[in-house]
């Protein structure tokens, strides 16, 4: 049995790409660039924004830092709340909270964004810890998270834990900290990418992910 459930945020609980999409463009804008196409930006759902800046639009670190600060503060103010909730995650949540399953948040979103999130939309009750980036860089990567994740839960026996997310930094993470990774397709990393990144288990749907989550020995 997995006894301890540790759940990405975007792409995971939230279908969160408006507000990240929007928050992207202004900064963008800010920084002088204009982005025609803005599906191309749902590839910053997920990973670290430093290192997305840099990766998709060559910014150097000093850039990336200050494209950061642009995107704050549009996602502040508006972003933030430009999200939704996955249908049928609550009840996701409530059914694994009433089978005796700790769930714990383990996203690279900046913490205090996270827990802004879960109050909004009534979901706190179901986690039993919150673990989220740091904006003093001391807890950046989706490794840096899990990892304090594991160590503030006392979580020693990795084999009764499992990440689930929709990302390869998810899987990769988990595997940095020992653990194995469920991921889902109603996410935004795909099928492709969680088979390279070899996911242990891919799961299409939430109903899916909650039938995985609910077995009780075969896992």
């Amino acid at each position: 049995m997995k006894k301890y459930l540790l759940f990405d945020l975007d792409g995971t609980i939230t279908d969160s790409a408006e507000g990240i999409v929007h928050s992207v463009a202004y900064a963008l804008e800010r920084m002088g660039i204009q982005e025609e196409d803005k599906s191309r930006l749902t590839r910053f759902v997920g990973p670290p924004l430093r290192d997305s800046f840099m990766e998709y639009y060559g910014f150097t670190e000093e850039q990336a830092e200050q494209a950061v600060w642009l995107y704050r503060e549009y996602y502040e103010e508006k972003g933030i709340f430009e999200n939704k909730v996955y249908e049928g995650i609550e009840h996701l949540l409530d059914a694994c909270c009433r089978a005796g399953r700790q769930i714990i948040l383990a996203t690279a979103k900046p913490q205090n964004y996270a827990e802004q999130i879960l109050d909004y939309f009534k979901l706190r009750q179901y986690f039993a810890d919150v673990q989220g980036s740091s904006m003093d860089k001391s807890k950046v990567t989706k490794t840096d998270v899990i990892r304090c994740a594991l160590a503030d839960n006392r979580i020693e026996h990795l084999d009764e834990a499992v990440m689930i997310g929709d990302r390869k930094h998810d899987v990769e993470g988990a595997r940095a900290c020992g653990l194995k990774c469920a991921g889902v397709l109603f996410g935004y990393g795909g099928r492709e990418e969680l088979e390279q990144c070899k996911a242990e288990w891919i799961l299409d749907t939430v109903e899916d992910l909650e039938a995985f989550l609910l077995e009780s020995d075969s896992r």
